[in-house]
C-alpha cells in the first residue's frame, strides 16, 4: 500500500473506530484492513512468489484464522466470510472476485468504491458489492496494473492493461477523475466462440458464416466494424479459425486479447511511455516492423490512428487476407474513419489517393450491432468495390432484417443475402474454392435483388 492510503486509512479508523459503518463501510471494515496491512507487512514480497504460491497462500490462510479466532463476538460464518473477503484482497481483486469468476458477467463498471454495476447478457445492473473505500479499491487498481508491468499515479492517472485471463481494464484515477478511482474490466471468456456457437446464438446466418470462412481461405482483406462492445474481437476471434495453420500470423495489440489457435503465432503488443515520458512503442512501429518478420497476414486488434497507412500499405503489398477492426457505425462510417486516420499519419495526400488506396487495399467489411435487446448480431456484410468518380462504392452482400419482437421484447430476424454477387470471385477461383450457386439467394434474388428490386438500384442505394 502507497503511503498517502496508509495515512488516509490510519485516519478513518482514528476518526470511526472498531466497527465504524461510515460511507458504507460495514462493521468489519477497519478489522479486515488491520488483518490485511499485518499480513502484508509481516510476509511482504513472499505475497508474490509464483513459483510457491501454494505455500504461501496456505500459510496466509492459516495466519488469517489465527487472527480472527483472536477476536472476540465472531459468529462462525463471520468468520469464514472475513476470512474468504481478505483472502480475495490479498491474492485477488478483492469483491470483483465473484464477479470475475462468474462466467455469465460480460463487463464490471466500477464507479467508485460504493457504486459497481455489471453487465450481464447485454443489459446493466447494479450490484450490492461495495469495496471499504476509495484507497481499498486503488490497491486493487494498483494490482491489476502492476502485474504486467504498467503503472497509475498522479503523474500517470489513467492506464490500459489486461488480466491474466486477458480480460481488458481500463482505470483512471484523481485528479483526472472528479468521482474518485474508476475501473472498467471487460471480461474475457476462457472458452472463445467458434462461428457454430455464434451462427446458434443468432450472431451471424449459416450462409454469411459459410461466405466469411470462404474469404478468409481466398485471402480477402477484411476490416470487422462496430461500436463499443458489439463484438469486434470476439467474431474476429471466431474468424480466425479459418486461417490456415501453414500461414505464419503477426498480430498487434494495445493490450492482447486476441486467442488464435494456429501453431505459427507472433504475439505484439504496445508500451506506453516511462515515467520519464520515453520508451513509447505504438501500434504504428509494431505494424512497421512486423513487415520484416515474413507475416503471411498481419491482424492488427484495432486500428486507431496513424497505423491505418502503415496497415493499408501492408494490405497492398503482399500481405493478402490481413484483418482488422475498427470503430464505426456503419461500413461507410468506417471507410470514412480510415481516411481521416491516413490523414493522421502527417502526410498531405490527395484525399482521391487515400480513397483509391483504401479501396485498392480492403475487399471486404463486417458490420456488427449490439441491438436494442442487448444481442450482438452481424447487421451487413459489404463489398469494397472501386472508385467511381470520387467515392468508394460499397455493394451490399448480406442484410439483417428485423421480423418481429418476441413476448420478452427479443429481436427476431435474420441475416439475409441481398442476391447481389460480388466483384472477387475470380480469387476464389485462384485458391480453388468452389462457393455454392445459394450462397447469394435464388435466382431471381441474383437478378433483382433480395427485395425484387433492380440490382442497379440496389447497388446504388448504399446509402439509404
Amino acid at each position: 500500500m502507497e503511503l498517502h492510503e496508509r495515512i488516509a486509512s490510519s485516519a478513518a479508523a482514528a476518526a470511526g473506530g472498531v466497527g465504524s459503518t461510515d460511507n458504507g463501510s460495514g462493521p468489519f471494515a477497519e478489522l479486515k484492513n488491520r488483518i490485511h496491512l499485518a499480513l502484508v507487512s509481516e510476509l511482504g514480497p513472499r505475497l508474490f512468489e509464483v513459483e510457491d504460491g501454494g505455500a504461501v497462500r496456505s500459510r496466509v490462510e492459516f495466519e488469517i484464522g489465527d487472527q480472527l479466532a483472536q477476536e472476540k463476538g465472531l459468529a462462525g460464518e463471520d468468520r469464514r466470510r472475513l476470512a474468504a473477503e481478505i483472502a480475495d484482497d490479498i491474492f485477488g481483486y478483492g469483491p470483483l472476485e465473484r464477479l470475475l469468476a462468474d462466467a455469465s458477467v460480460s463487463e464490471i463498471m466500477v464507479n467508485g468504491p460504493k457504486d459497481i454495476w455489471i453487465e450481464r447478457a447485454g443489459r446493466l445492473s447494479q450490484t450490492t458489492l461495495t469495496f471499504t473505500d476509495a484507497s481499498h479499491l486503488r490497491r486493487i487498481i494498483t494490482k491489476m496494473v502492476g502485474q504486467i508491468g504498467r503503472r497509475i499515479d498522479e503523474s500517470s492517472p489513467l492506464v490500459d492493461a489486461r488480466l491474466p485471463d486477458g480480460s481488458r481494464v481500463n482505470a483512471i484515477i484523481p485528479p483526472l477523475s472528479l468521482s474518485g478511482p474508476l475501473l472498467t474490466i471487460r471480461k474475457f471468456g476462457q472458452n472463445r466462440f467458434h462461428l457454430p456457437e455464434l451462427i446458434e446464438i443468432g450472431t451471424v446466418s449459416s450462409e454469411a458464416a459459410e461466405f466469411l470462412q470462404h474469404c478468409i481461405r481466398a485471402q480477402l482483406s477484411m476490416l470487422i466494424s462496430g461500436g463499443t462492445g458489439s463484438g469486434k474481437t470476439t467474431f474476429l476471434n471466431a474468424l480466425s479459425a479459418a486461417i490456415s495453420d501453414s500461414d505464419r500470423i503477426v498480430t498487434i495489440e494495445d493490450a492482447a486479447e486476441l486467442q488464435l489457435d494456429q501453431r505459427h503465432v507472433l504475439r505484439l503488443e504496445s508500451r506506453p511511455k516511462n515515467i520519464e515520458g520515453e520508451g513509447e512503442i505504438t501500434i504504428r512501429d509494431l505494424v512497421r516492423n512486423s513487415l520484416r518478420m515474413r507475416p503471411d497476414r498481419i491482424i492488427v486488434g484495432e486500428v486507431r490512428g496513424a497505423e491505418a497507412l502503415d496497415m493499408l500499405q501492408a494490405m497492398n503489398t503482399g500481405h493478402e487476407g490481413s484483418l482488422s477492426t475498427v470503430h464505426a457505425n456503419s461500413p461507410r462510417d468506417a471507410l470514412n474513419r480510415l481516411e481521416t486516420m491516413v490523414l493522421m499519419a502527417g502526410y498531405e495526400l490527395p484525399l482521391r489517393a487515400i480513397r483509391s488506396h483504401v479501396a485498392s487495399a480492403l475487399d471486404l467489411i463486417v458490420q456488427l450491432d449490439r441491438l436494442d435487446d442487448g444481442s450482438r448480431r452481424v447487421v451487413e456484410i459489404s463489398e469494397v468495390q472501386r472508385m467511381e468518380g470520387e467515392v468508394i462504392t460499397l455493394q451490399k452482400l448480406f442484410e439483417f432484417k428485423i421480423d418481429r419482437f418476441d413476448a420478452e421484447r427479443k429481436i427476431v430476424g435474420r441475416l439475409h443475402p441481398t442476391g447481389l454477387r460480388p466483384g472477387f470471385l475470380g480469387k476464389f477461383e485462384r485458391h480453388g474454392i468452389e462457393l455454392p450457386t445459394n450462397l447469394f439467394g435464388g435466382a431471381a434474388q441474383a437478378i433483382f435483388g433480395a427485395n425484387g428490386h433492380d440490382a442497379s438500384w440496389v447497388a446504388g442505394s448504399e446509402d439509404r
